[in-house]
């Protein structure tokens, strides 16, 4: 940072401490963790992270293939107090990180409390062994003992019980596999110059999800694909060229959305985009006029309409289509239970792209366990800011500040107060508050026309303050409303919430969402959940999470109707999901075969030190995403990623990496446990799994090799080098493997 400023000409200093005075029109550059700046007015100050001036130079870390999108959903933050799932000794409490030396080695361990205050300490390269407990409900899970067999005898009756669960979704597989659906054929050229029509730079994670999606339309099997991505991160783009390669192959869409706004919006969207080609989209909802309406009808079932966006209206019995190829659903947690029942009728022969923010949890659920395929979209487009938040009780003054605020800047605000019955009162309240702000009321009771008119004068900037009800909830984009204030949020669901948030910060200037509560209320400790997790979600990519913690606070259910909330408090939400698959494949006649714990205890220090990464989330995350890299590719993205954001690696934390290489080398040896004693390293072999060519390495090492057979085999090697003892390792490992 210094360093770019010197090549600008900027004066400043630098000091590590900020306790001093700041003085205007100075620079201070210092250290510490912010994922983005911020400016306060009162204190006349501007505070720049280093990710706003290199965050869209990084090079983004790629996982590979093997490591699933949904598993990177489960693999949730990890804070203190915590409860998590140890893969191979159940429940217990994340007590947090301690460093511990013994004869001049360090290394990092990850502290866990069971039953009886029994301590685990595992080992941050095994860190994959470990995810974050959710649950089925709101009460605290109970720890497992340490040892025994208590949490084996757990799982096997979870197992047990979950066969016929399986047994179902087997039957659902097999009905799926089996529908005939529509192969969509490849990419023409006009789908070629309709995508190169696209006036913004896709994001790498866009074009994933834009592949994915086509690939399976070309597939003779109907899609039922679920696309996952924060507000305002480029869905609509991905829905559009899937759109458009359907009606290339003369097949109608169906765009559906939850209101009338929306559906306005989307099929503007939809008509820009496509208006240079020979294609008819058009809309329908119940506010169109009745002639319009029956218009619109007729033309779908001659095949006169090429594309359809619109509400509800799209369900009703009247509506048939001559040749339906694919359906969108945009917001899918927004329709009924009525509406949900006649897509399932629709959803039987036609590709479906269902796309979210934030998949309620009996979604998300049948994602990662597979009954859907999943896309998601983690990156932001460039420029984007994440949106200031803040939960408080509710307070005038707050309120007057946060819209005078905007307005001194042109911009437009929100205000979310979901009583229709108070809802004029309240818009007077607001204009006796800030008087120069032209004030405007809407709300779902109000007619289809009136709230097109009220909405069209707000995106002409005609209206500085829109009070309204939750019809703002579901994709409204206006990128010039970038102040959102939401009273009584206690009484708004987590997914609700942060749709609604994100209203804002649809462009690159720094929004506000003022979360309120009313003062001295005593709020229901669900309710507390949500404002803690609304507040705590604020980066990039929250969605997802928030989902999941969704899940943790109202239970995931059971996804074919039976409520399994006692299967998953016992085990967790992510060991259950596995369970769940390895019943499947056992029922499909699979072996499985589950991967053993790989020790790997040799004297060498291998941690991250506070002097590189000083933030803790950052060194967890670090942690974690070593934990997990499985191929060459993974290794070298994280080097890379660790390098460029945090500077040259020390050697401790190459020592980290190497053994994390060393283990994935270990499996493909079927090694479970490798141990350094004095100068000799110890390697012992799952029995059914030792494959040793004794005489090569026999022939190799002479008698710098020892073999010892039985019930646990293991070969004892005489280190040459101890400065070289990973090295040696890995020879030795590569050797055994017969490369």
């Amino acid at each position: 940072m210094s360093l770019l400023l010197t090549e600008n000409d900027i004066p400043h200093i630098y000091n590590e401490s900020v306790e001093s005075k700041l003085q205007e029109g100075n620079v201070l550059v210092t250290k510490g963790a912010l994922s983005s700046g911020f400016e306060s007015y009162d204190l006349n100050l501007l505070v720049i992270s280093s990710e706003d001036f290199f965050n869209n130079e990084r090079k983004k870390r790629k996982l590979s293939k093997s490591f699933k999108e949904g598993e990177k959903v489960v693999f949730a933050d990890l804070k203190i107090g915590d409860y998590v799932v140890h893969k191979f000794h159940g429940i217990g409490q994340f007590i947090g990180v301690n460093t511990i030396k013994a004869d001049n080695v360090t290394k990092d361990y990850i502290k866990i409390r069971y039953k009886n205050e029994d301590i685990l300490y595992v080992p941050t390269n095994n860190l994959d062994s470990i995810r974050k407990y959710v649950g089925g409900g709101e009460a605290l899970p109970r720890l497992n003992k340490l040892g025994g067999k208590e949490w084996e005898n757990t799982k096997t009756r979870v197992k047990s019980n979950l066969r016929e669960v399986a047994r179902e979704l087997i039957e659902l597989y097999a009905k799926r596999q089996n529908v005939k659906g529509y192969a969509f054929s490849k990419d023409t050229e006009w789908q070629r110059q309709f995508e190169d029509s696209f006036p913004y730079t896709e994001t790498e994670d866009q074009l994933r999800c834009i592949e994915e999606t086509k690939k399976d339309m070309e597939q003779a099997k109907p899609m039922d694909r679920l696309l996952c991505g924060d507000v305002g991160y480029g869905k609509t783009e991905v829905a559009i060229r899937a759109a458009f390669k359907a009606i290339m192959d003369h097949k109608q869409v169906a765009y559906l959305v939850p209101t009338t706004v929306l559906a306005n919006q989307q099929y503007e969207e939809f008509k820009t985009r496509m208006e240079e080609f020979p294609i008819k989209v058009e809309l329908l909802n119940r506010f169109r006029t009745k002639k319009e309406q029956n218009e619109v009808i007729k033309k779908l079932k001659l095949g006169e309409i090429d594309c359809v966006v619109g509400t509800h209206r799209i369900l009703s019995k009247d509506v048939e289509f001559k040749d339906l190829g694919l359906l969108i659903i945009d917001e899918e947690h927004r329709f009924g239970v009525k509406d949900k029942e006649k897509i399932k009728v629709l959803k039987n022969t036609v590709d479906v792209l269902t796309m979210t923010a934030t998949p309620i949890p009996r979604t998300l659920h049948m994602s990662i366990v597979g009954v859907r395929d999943m896309s998601v979209i983690y990156e932001p487009p460039h420029n984007r800011k994440a949106v200031q938040t803040y939960v408080l009780e509710y307070d005038q003054e707050v309120i007057k500040e946060a819209i005078t605020r905007e307005l001194e800047r042109n911009g437009q605000v929100f205000y979310l107060f979901n009583n229709v019955e108070r809802i004029i009162q309240k818009a007077d309240e607001i204009s006796n508050l800030v008087p120069e702000a032209k004030v405007v009321y809407a709300h779902g009771q109000m007619t289809g026309r009136e709230i097109e008119d009220i909405m069209e004068k707000f995106i002409n900037q005609k209206i500085d303050v829109l009070v309204c009800t939750t019809i703002l909830e579901s994709g409204i984009d206006i990128p010039n409303a970038n102040t959102i204030i939401v009273e009584n949020a206690d009484r708004l669901g987590l997914a609700q919430l942060y749709q609604i948030r994100g209203r804002v910060g649809r462009s690159d200037r720094q929004a506000y969402a003022y979360i309120t509560y009313r003062r001295d209320k005593m709020i229901t400790e669900v309710a507390e959940k949500r404002l803690k997790a609304i507040k705590e979600f604020t980066e990039f990519g929250s969605g997802f999470k928030i989902a999941m913690r969704d899940l943790e606070i109202r239970g995931a259910g059971s996804m074919l109707g039976e409520i399994q909330h006692g299967h998953i408090d016992e085990v967790g939400y992510d060991t259950y999901c596995k369970i769940l698959d390895e019943v499947i494949k056992e029922e499909k006649g699979i072996k499985v075969e589950e991967e053993p714990e790989i020790t790997i205890d040799i004297n060498i220090s291998s941690f991250i030190p506070d002097s590189y990464i000083e933030n803790t989330d950052q060194k967890m995350e670090s942690y974690r995403n070593i934990a997990v890299c499985r191929t060459q590719e993974d290794f070298k993205n994280i080097q890379e990623d660790l390098t460029d954001r945090f500077g040259k690696m020390p050697q401790e934390v190459i020592n980290l990496i190497e053994i994390a290489k060393l283990k994935e080398n270990c499996k493909n040896c079927g090694i479970i446990k490798v141990i350094q004693k004095q100068n000799n390293i110890i390697l012992y072999f799952e029995p059914e799994k030792c494959t040793l060519d004794i005489t090569k390495l026999v022939h190799e090492y002479n008698d710098k090799v020892k073999f010892s057979s039985g019930i646990a085999p293991y070969i004892t090697y005489k280190i040459q080098d101890p400065k070289n003892i990973i090295q040696e390792i890995g020879e030795l490992l590569k050797n055994v493997n017969n490369e």
